[in-house]
């Protein structure tokens, strides 16, 4: 008999951010993401929006460890198809975990002339 119990029956804590320009990308981006993160499972599961940017979304990911203002390697990448809204989920690996409590993750949008990425947006815990 399985006692594991499905994501959405296990505590859950909600996280948020609002994308923003990087890179020089022009200043019309804007969007938000909505994560709820399953600590158990290792799941984050998320909805991202998003218009204004230059062109197609070409890849996505969640960068880190950094702190705002600065630059962190890609940790996982978010599987498209790249339209907004986009959702889906992800397992989070033991550390990458740590570095999204801490506050030092946040999702990366790449187009085509902004390979280094267009907009982002710091995962924040909301309460």
């Amino acid at each position: 008999r399985s006692t594991c119990a499905p994501a959405q029956a296990q505590r859950s804590m909600l996280f948020s951010g609002t994308l923003a320009p990087e890179h020089g990308a022009p200043a019309q981006v804007h969007g938000n993401v909505v994560a709820l993160y399953y600590a158990g499972a290792h799941v984050l599961r998320y909805t991202v929006t998003w218009d204004g940017l230059s062109g197609p979304v070409t890849i996505a990911h969640l960068h880190g460890p950094a702190l705002p203002g600065k630059d962190g390697p890609p940790e996982v990448t978010v599987h498209g198809p790249y339209k907004s809204p986009l959702s889906g989920s992800v397992m989070l690996s033991t550390e990458t975990e740590r570095d999204l409590l801490d506050g030092r993750i946040y999702l990366n949008l790449h187009t085509q002339k902004y390979p280094n990425g267009e907009a982002r947006a710091w995962l924040g815990k909301s309460e």
